[in-house]
């Protein structure tokens, strides 16, 4: 054995071990390995830092941008509400509808994109529904992996098959000649969800362990934060009432965040409003102080129903702590005085006065220098505040902003980017093209477009890529090709076809799927002579297999997705083991009895 293979091997195992064991991060294990192949002298310093040029990570990091644009837009709010009206709030018709839609979709365009297009709705599906974003975003995932078997377009070992097939003098597959397997691995992987999601998924969401500034707001201080919908049926005797006439605070201790008719939401009403028949109240406090007052005035809940309760989740308004600092406006006034609802259109719910709390009406209290309000308002609002010289903001918190108009150009630049894959350019030139068409129509400027960039996930790939070109340049990958199918090329040939899946599984985990498929190739060709089997089906099965990729988060969709559902390499392990298991039963058994 030469001794550039065995000091691949070690990197190789050393990596292997460390990513297991995640006792680092995956990001400095990948850097570590690029930069001990460069100081062995395996590869060369071109070589080594290969993987930052590379199509995948050029066209991971264009995907980012393209998905952070499409999310600017706010057109995947539209998707996630389509998709909880279809499927409701339960977390498995979620998974499985999302699932679907994205495996799909990822037989005809390539799976990184399809990912990056459902990621932001599945985010926002996340946020309404409160089921964690780690219980949906590896389902879908791990569906946009197996959504790329179901054609030979969906990915590129399957696209590069049939060269390697004709360059042997063998026929070409068509289009569809893989679609049965692909059928079949796919709704077996979101059966495997459905069954045993709960099990092997992290039930957890992203900052669970870390609380936001909302939640430890709300703790520290104690706040109400149950938020309802209350509709004003006819004869109810709020009508033609105020809401102070009404003693929403003085007597029922709620406060009015919004009023709302259709479509229409007014937020933090004036106190002297009337309220009409067929208006919706948004009204926040306690769920006795809040049942007490439907009850009393005959109103209807209707949380689930009403459009406008997308205005009070948290991605859109919250609570923020705000101090009165000397020379405010509001120094030595009432907040009825000083208008603070007509102004900024925020909600008082707490005053800290003279270092003693007030809840309930406190209008009419004279503000002192010093004192500190929380008010429940839209960021963009409390964002106002903050501007102001009469306040000072403590809360920390990001508006999420929304550019409708934006919506064509951000779409007809994601569609340009994946229809240029899909006639045949580089997918890395086709998505940086699409990215750089999303700063040019200014959906991003520049600035954003660098910030929508996961670099954790850039130096993964970029770390790892340069392992796979040693692998091939040493010829570590042949070596441990020919040296396992050799062990099994005399024994029965179902043996033979779970070598060469279990191959193209684990090459696909440290190299580029698209670098296995050209390594195992003309090896499977050549052993499947040797063995009396038909090599054709044996290529193609090692093309299906290479995306067998779940056990660590190295393929370009896992990595993609990982900090967005606030993974760990464990998580991987545990879930991509029986996926691992299941995908290559399946596809031995199918290629075995059907096809070889």
């Amino acid at each position: 054995m030469e001794s550039d293979i065995i000091i691949v091997l070690l990197i190789l195992g050393i990596t292997v071990i460390l990513l297991v064991l995640d006792v680092v991060r995956i990001d400095i294990v990948a850097i570590g390995c690029m930069l001990a192949l460069g100081w062995t002298g395996v590869l060369n310093t071109r070589e080594m830092f290969s993987g930052f040029s590379s199509n995948a990570v050029i066209a991971m990091l264009s995907v980012m941008i393209l998905g952070r644009g499409i999310a600017r837009t706010g057109i995947m709010d539209e998707f996630s509400k389509l998709v909880i009206k279809k499927a409701g709030t339960r977390k498995r018709n979620l998974v499985g509808l999302l699932s679907v839609s994205t495996g799909l979709l990822s037989g005809l365009i390539q799976n990184i994109g399809a990912a990056a297009l459902f990621l932001p709705g599945v985010m926002q599906v996340s946020r309404r529904t409160r089921i964690p974003a780690s219980s949906l975003i590896m389902p879908i995932g791990f569906a946009a992996i197996l959504g790329g078997t179901l054609t030979m377009v969906g990915s590129g070992p399957l696209i590069l098959v049939n060269d390697l097939l004709k360059n042997q003098g063998y026929d070409a597959y068509n289009l569809f000649s893989v679609t049965p397997v692909g059928i079949v691995l796919l709704f077996s992987g979101i059966g495997y969800f459905l069954l045993f999601g709960s099990k092997v998924l992290p039930q957890k969401g992203i900052g669970k362990t870390d609380k936001t500034e909302q939640e430890k707001l709300v703790e520290k201080l104690d706040l109400p934060h149950n938020i309802k919908l209350l509709s004003i049926n006819k004869g109810s005797s709020l009508v033609g009432k105020t809401p102070e006439k009404a003693g929403l605070w003085d007597v029922y201790h709620v406060n009015l965040l919004g009023i709302g008719k259709g479509n229409d939401v007014v937020y933090a009403p004036w106190r002297e409003t009337k309220l009409n028949e067929g208006q919706t109240l948004a009204v926040l406090g306690s769920a006795e102080n809040i049942e007490h007052f439907s009850k009393d005035f005959n109103l209807d809940d209707v949380s689930v129903s009403r459009y406008f309760s997308d205005d009070f989740n948290p991605n859109v308004s919250g609570f923020a702590e705000i101090i009165i600092p000397p020379d405010s406006d509001l120094s030595g006034k009432s907040i009825r005085e000083y208008s603070l609802r007509k102004r900024y259109a925020v909600e008082p719910v707490i005053l800290f006065n003279k270092g003693e709390r007030v809840d309930g009406d406190f209008s009419d209290l004279e503000i002192r220098p010093g004192d500190s309000l929380v008010v429940y308002g839209r960021w963009d609002k409390i964002k106002d505040l903050k501007k102001s010289t009469d306040f000072v903001v403590l809360t920390g918190f990001d508006v999420d902003k929304k550019e409708k108009s934006k919506t064509w150009p951000a779409i007809a630049c994601f569609v340009f980017a994946i229809t240029l894959a899909m006639v045949g350019f580089p997918i890395s030139m086709a998505f940086l093209t699409g990215a750089l068409g999303i700063v040019l129509t200014r959906v991003l400027n520049i600035g954003e477009a660098y910030e929508a960039i996961d670099w954790k996930v850039v130096f993964l790939l970029a770390g790892l890529i340069p392992l796979g070109v040693a692998m091939q340049k040493t010829g570590t990958a042949s070596f441990l090709a020919e040296s396992i199918m050799s062990v099994v090329v005399d024994l029965h040939p179902v043996f033979f076809v779970l070598m060469v899946g279990v191959l193209s599984t684990v090459f696909s985990l440290f190299m580029s799927n698209v670098g296995a498929i050209v390594v195992l190739a003309p090896l499977v060709m050549g052993l499947a002579g040797i063995a009396g089997i038909d090599p054709r089906p044996l290529v193609l099965m090692a093309a299906v297999c290479a995306a067998n990729s779940f056990i660590l988060p190295t393929h370009q969709v896992n990595a993609f997705l990982m900090s967005s559902g606030g993974y760990r390499n464990a998580d991987y392990i545990k879930a991509g083991s029986g996926m691992t298991i299941l995908f290559l039963t399946i596809t031995v058994l199918i290629f075995y009895f059907f096809i070889v």
